[in-house]
């Protein structure tokens, strides 16, 4: 079997896969595209927790059919749910087994695993012209994403990764402002999430991973290890818990980033940074993230617009200074539970605040607008707001919409890869607890060279080479 495997992934690289395995409603020379009349047929990668909600917001739009369903665990508790509601779709506990036995039934993949395992999922759908929705961030390393978004160019499919937000009011709301020259001159951002949510409590003095325990008898752990290298299984690397590794999420700030400063950074064109400052790191450790950290990520002057600073702020105690006015911190709505339980409403919730010359704007995460906070410039400033469109989609609608050729996505893997690699910056920061001098034309770390091998990230698994080659 894994001989076969091989030959298929192969096969793929060759395009011997995306000329035999199209699907007969697809508009050829438009990958990943279905006529306007038809239903979007999607397989999904990661069908529980996280990824159960996706499936679900999937379905709830009316526009798509499951007809493939592949998780690493298909007996377990937090999977059933989605078992039982799609009892059509074919399942299956090894995505290249469902790429290899049924890729004519989908036009389209939804990749919600892990963060680490994002990429080998979402290049083999590419690279046999599906269209891919994966979910936030977009990949684990600067490299990963750097080959998605020349993948994206190179294959033409239809991507769009997961903050959906992007299609709520935030995202038409701070475009409109920026065009009408409401958000201007901005110098600083203030980015914070200060929720336990998501987050453990382990003794920061470890100096070793988790003992092995017995692999549940329904779960796949060869198959959800994937690229990265071997881990003895421990229940506390699975089921939202692997965020806190390094090996295997992106902290607080891959999980939350993308919903706070994901306008910012489109629209104010920040693309990279050029220095990752660790301000504060709390309880350092090598293996997992810090229980606080402040970060400053520096962005040079850019079309017009002056230097800016967006100062990044997580752990429960580690809150920033708020402005004057700031009134009543709102939680955002929608926001989906996390695996181990909703966000709990505190004191300070997750958003940014944005500082201008003339203005100060408050804003949550997601989709939430920002306010103007009082002044004499804003009262000024609020007598002749300009009118804000409503968005036509949802996130899930807008990727099947534009699988169908009606409408672009938001979020595409141009627009949301180089956010990904701000986020990777972040990462490499504190793990290494240093400063990072980044030079933004050849995307290389100029001051550590232990940081700029970590952009490539360790060699994958044997056996799961051949993806980074596709």
């Amino acid at each position: 079997m894994q001989t076969n495997r091989r030959k298929f992934i192969r096969n793929s690289m060759l395009g011997i896969g995306a000329v035999t395995i199209v699907p007969s409603h697809v508009v050829f020379g438009k990958p990943g595209r279905v006529m306007p009349n038809d239903k979007v047929n999607l397989a999904f990668c990661g069908i529980g927790n996280r990824g159960g909600q996706i499936l679900r917001s999937f379905m709830n739009t009316g526009m798509v059919n499951n007809v493939a369903m592949c998780d690493t665990d298909m007996g377990a508790k937090h999977t059933l749910a989605s078992i039982e509601a799609n009892p059509k779709a074919t399942q299956f506990q090894d995505f290249r087994v469902m790429f290899d036995k049924a890729a004519k039934s989908f036009d389209a993949v939804v990749v919600g695993t892990p963060d680490f395992s994002h990429f080998p999922i979402t290049i083999l759908a590419m690279s046999m012209g599906k269209g891919v929705y994966t979910e936030k961030p977009l990949t684990r390393t600067f490299q990963e994403s750097e080959l998605l978004m020349k993948a994206a160019k190179k294959y033409g499919v239809v991507t769009q990764m997961g903050n959906q937000g992007h299609s709520e009011g935030n995202y038409f709301q701070f475009k409109t402002w920026v065009e009408a020259g409401i958000i201007k001159d901005v110098t600083k951002v203030v980015a914070h999430m200060n929720s336990a949510r998501r987050w453990h409590g382990w003794d920061t003095g470890m100096t070793s991973f988790p003992k092995a325990e017995p692999i549940p008898e329904t779960l796949d752990w060869d198959t959800w290890l994937g690229t990265a290298q071997h881990h003895d299984y421990n229940k506390d690397f699975i089921n939202g818990q692997w965020r806190c590794w390094y090996d295997f999420g992106m902290g607080a700030l891959g999980d939350w980033g993308a919903h706070i400063i994901d306008t910012v950074h489109e629209f104010l064109d920040l693309g990279l940074p050029y220095e990752v400052d660790p301000v504060k790191i709390e309880g350092h450790n090598p293996l997992f993230y810090p229980q606080s950290t402040t970060l400053d990520f520096k962005f040079p002057k850019r079309k017009g617009m002056p230097a800016l600073t967006i100062s990044w702020y997580d752990g429960v105690n580690n809150q920033p200074e708020l402005p004057e006015n700031y009134g009543k911190s709102e939680l955002a709505e929608g926001i989906p539970a996390a695996s181990t339980g909703q966000i709990e409403t505190r004191k300070l919730n997750p958003g940014k605040i944005i500082y201008s010359k003339d203005l100060v704007f408050k804003g949550g995460s997601h989709g939430s607008t920002l306010s103007i906070l009082p002044s004499k410039k804003a009262e000024k400033v609020m007598q002749n707001l300009p009118e804000v469109p409503k968005s036509p989609s949802s996130h899930f609608e807008n990727f099947v919409l534009a699988c169908k050729g009606e409408e672009k996505t938001r979020s595409p893997f141009e627009v949301s890869g180089p956010l990904s690699q701000v986020f990777v910056l972040g990462t490499l920061a504190q793990r290494l607890n240093t400063t990072l001098k980044f030079d933004r034309e050849s995307k290389q770390i100029t001051n550590s060279s232990l940081a700029n091998d970590l952009l490539q990230g360790p060699p994958p698994r044997k056996g799961w080479e051949e993806f980074y080659r596709l």
